[in-house]
Formats: C-alpha cells, structure tokens, sequence
C-alpha cells in the first residue's frame, strides 16, 4: 500500500476531460490548450499530447516546460516582461501577449529582430484586454476588478496611435488580443462576455488574425452547457471569419482526475471541538481551500455549514487539521459514520489541479508523493520529495 501522503491522479479520468475537451476543438473550430497554472505534471504529458498540440506560459519556466517537455513553444503570456526574461521567452514561444501599451512599446522591436533573424520560428504579438466585465464573485480571483492590473482598455486604444498597433506594415503588428475574465465559469457567462467584448473592442477584432479567449472554460464540468459553447464559438467565427479562436483552461483539463489521500495522525478535542490532525496541510497542500475560501469533498463524509450546526455538534464530527503550525490551518466540519482511528486515510477528491502547482514547502512539510494509476489499475510512481527538495530550495 502507498505511504501517505499522495496525490493520485487517474489516467482514465484524464483521459475522459481529453476527449471532450478534443470534441469541443473539433466541433467549434476553435484550439482548446493547457494553462500550466493549473496543472504541470509534465510525466503525464504524453497522455495530453495525444489531444492537444499547445500550452499556454505565465513565466520563463512555464515556456520552456512547453517547449521541453511538451515539445511545442508556448502562448505566453505575463503581466509584465524583463530584459533578463525576455530572450527565453522568444526561444520558447509561438505566440506573445503584452499587458499593456507600454510593455508592447518597449518589446515588440526584440520580437521584430528576433522574427527577421528566426523567420521559420516566427513569434506573433498580442495585446491582453481587458472588457471591464466578469461574473467572478471572489475578488481574488477577478481580473477585471476595478483599477485591476491586468489588459489595456478600449479607451486605451482609441484614437490614432492606437489604430498604428494593428497596421501590417508595422514591424511587430499586434496580431491577436487575450480576453481572461472567467474562473470555472458557465458557458451562459461567455455568452454574456463576448457580448461585452465585442461592444468593446468589436472595432478591432475584424483586423486581428486571433482572439484568446483565455481560461475558466469549466467545459468538463457535469452540468456545463457543451453545446451552446460549442455554439458560441461557431457564431462568433462566423462573425468574425479572419479570427482563429483559442481557448487556454486549466480546471477543464485536471477536473474531478483525482484525490489527495492522507491519514489521521491525532485527535484533539477543545471546548467540545473534536480535530482529527492529518499527515498533509490546507496551507502547504490545499491553499486554495483557504483563499477562496470552500470545503473540499472528503470521501464518505458530509460537509457541514458552519452557520446551521446547532450548540451540540453531532456524533462522528469533526474538524480536520493540518500539520503546520499556522494557526488557521484547520477547516470544518466533517461528518463521518463511525469514530475516526489513528492511522485511518481520509481522501479528499478532485484535488489535482491548481493543488499540485500551488503546493509549497512552509515548515519544512514535503509535498506529498505523486502516483499515476494507470489504466490497467496498475499505480506508478512519478515522484516522492526528500530532505533534499526542501533544503535545495532554500539554499
């Protein structure tokens, strides 16, 4: 039996989010590709690249991930560029979106040079925009918040200089805008987005030569709206024939493919609060379970609401705690149908994206082990982490 603590990731359940997401692809029209942001197993991306041929880049690592592992150069994008940076991310992408007027002024002549030096490794420039329009409620996770730092506005755009950007005969056209404003949103809320985009930006999209629609396309979601999305995209290429349209999530992709196991390792018990200490952390482990905040999905426990649970908390409840010692590493309730044990493994599920690229050494706690269960039923280790991981790490 694995040791605890490990993730567990499924290649059929992968391969279940590929095939729809492929479907999507091939029904729309539109190129569906991986957000590394969410998900960078790079031992799993043999699997992936039987369905999808790009990935998208935030930093000089995520791009040469893409090119070195995945074997294709990336869309990348990064709310601001280095000098330092640069030239890497040139190396190691096809495409490259500017947050702004000013990062594009002051780069877009080393993509110039780099384009008439590597003429078979052509980059093409885009610019983020930004629609001021996003039906994300948790502030943390809503790029078009008010004074947000993230894409250029339409206004931004307007006027002379702004028309100069997209001219053919510039040396760096700007051939693509990125439009990110959804977090494991509904494809209702795209519709309403592009409606949005276009009263914005709708003067520019027919001299572009693509639109990246950016992430939170939870299209492999049970309840997801696949048609109307596949729908949405057809329209608005028929719309806007010139338009190649990309779509770059990560949840979609690693969504519900598998679960993080641990074990309980004590049981505490204050003013009549029962905490069962595991062998894994919220804060080193599951930080999103403290940022968004929500309550992950323990196998064969009910998830209590705090606000209802009466003064005396019922039999088998309990809080489940983490071991660092940040106060705030607990999260609860939890009802369970018997006594939890010392030793006893709880699974939490669908803890596979943004967890295993979140995860940090805080306290010195290792990341836990990574397993492959294979179609065959067979599981594979790709990594366990060692004294080593943690001490190179703050050398």
């Amino acid at each position: 039996m694995m040791e605890t603590p490990y993730y567990q990731v499924e290649e059929r359940l992968f391969r279940r989010n590929l095939s729809l997401i492929r479907r999507v692809a091939e029904e729309s029209g539109a190129e569906v590709i991986l957000a590394f942001k969410a998900f960078a197993l790079w031992r799993t991306f043999p699997i992936f690249r039987e369905y999808i041929a790009h990935t998208t880049a935030s930093s000089p690592y995520e791009a040469r991930l893409a090119l070195e592992e995945f074997g294709s150069p990336a869309h990348t994008y990064s709310p601001a560029y280095t000098e330092r940076d640069f030239p890497t991310l040139l190396r190691c992408s096809s495409h490259i979106t500017f947050n702004s007027l000013s990062q594009y002024r002051r780069f877009a002549p080393l993509v110039e040079q780099y384009n008439r030096e590597h003429p078979e490794k052509r980059v093409s420039c885009g610019l983020r925009v930004n629609p001021e329009y996003s039906e994300i409620e948790t502030e943390l996770y809503n790029p078009c918040a008010p004074g947000s730092r993230f894409g250029v506005l339409a206004e931004q755009l307007a006027g002379e200089a702004g028309q100069s950007l997209f001219d053919e005969g510039a040396a760096c056209p700007v051939e693509g805008f990125h439009c990110h404003n959804h977090c494991e949103s509904s494809a209702e809320a795209l519709q309403r987005s592009l409606q949005h985009l276009e009263e914005k930006f709708g003067l520019w999209l027919p001299r572009l030569k693509w639109l990246n629609l950016g992430g939170g396309h939870l299209m492999t979601r049970k309840d997801y709206n696949v048609p109307l999305l596949i729908s949405l995209i057809r329209n608005l290429r028929s719309r806007y024939p010139n338009l190649r349209v990309i779509l770059e999530p990560g949840s979609a992709f690693a969504w519900q493919t598998g679960v993080l196991v641990a074990s309980v390792t004590d049981i505490v018990e204050n003013h009549g609060i029962r905490t069962a200490l595991l062998d894994v952390s919220f804060t080193c482990h599951m930080p999103d379970c403290l940022e968004m905040p929500y309550h992950p999905v323990v196998s064969g426990a009910e998830t209590l609401d705090e606000a209802m649970l009466p003064d005396s908390l019922p039999p088998f409840t309990y809080r489940l705690g983490g071991n660092s010692c940040l106060s705030g590493d607990f999260m609860g309730f939890w009802r369970f149908d018997h006594e939890l044990q010392i030793g006893e493994r709880l699974v939490f599920e669908d803890m596979i994206h943004y967890t295993t690229v979140k995860t940090n050494m805080f306290n010195g706690i290792p990341h836990p082990s990574i397993v492959l269960l294979r179609e065959d039923g067979t599981q594979e280790l790709l990594r366990r982490y060692a004294y080593e991981d943690y001490r190179d790490r703050m050398c």
